[in-house]
């Protein structure tokens, strides 16, 4: 797994944290209880049940390692402490794709945050890459699945 750094809010970092406490708590004894009924129910060659309740044990303690990594590599961004003069984690940026003149605000955010429908998109993402960094009036060049797009950032705020 590569150490990279996730920018995050503090209300998603506590979010983050109350779903591993979920899965430790809630869902690993559940899952273990699972296995130990699944394994008094005669032969384990032949168990479907106790083959599924172990599989679905290992994507829990995968996803609970994964959470695990995801909080270790967090860093909590103060949204009174971004600097507005150019585009940033957690900054508002709008745009306007310079082929279609359309008009979008996005927020860039860490992966985990990332949500098209709420308009965050992800620092890491091709468009989120390509705006880091630019300032007002500047046009960011993105390499687009589908060929070489522009944006001309029209506006940062938080």
């Amino acid at each position: 797994m590569s150490e990279t750094t996730n920018y995050v809010t503090k209300e998603t970092f506590e979010l983050m944290k109350q779903e591993l406490h979920q899965l430790k708590s809630v869902e690993r004894p559940a899952a273990s209880r699972a296995i130990a009924e699944a394994r008094e129910k005669g032969d384990l060659k032949e168990n479907a049940e106790y083959d599924a309740a172990k599989e679905a044990q290992g994507m829990l303690e995968a996803k609970i390692k994964q959470l695990e990594g995801v909080i270790a590599t967090a860093k909590i961004v103060d949204t009174n402490t971004i600097d507005t003069s150019k585009v940033t984690i957690l900054t508002r940026v709008t745009i306007t794709n310079m082929a279609t003149k359309k008009t979008v605000t996005y927020q860039i955010v860490g992966e985990k945050e990332a949500d098209l429908k709420a308009n965050k998109i992800s620092a890491s993402s091709p468009i989120g890459r390509g705006l880091i960094g630019k300032v007002k009036g500047e046009i960011a060049e993105v390499q687009a699945p589908n060929g070489m797009m522009k944006f001309k950032v029209e506006d940062i705020t938080v």
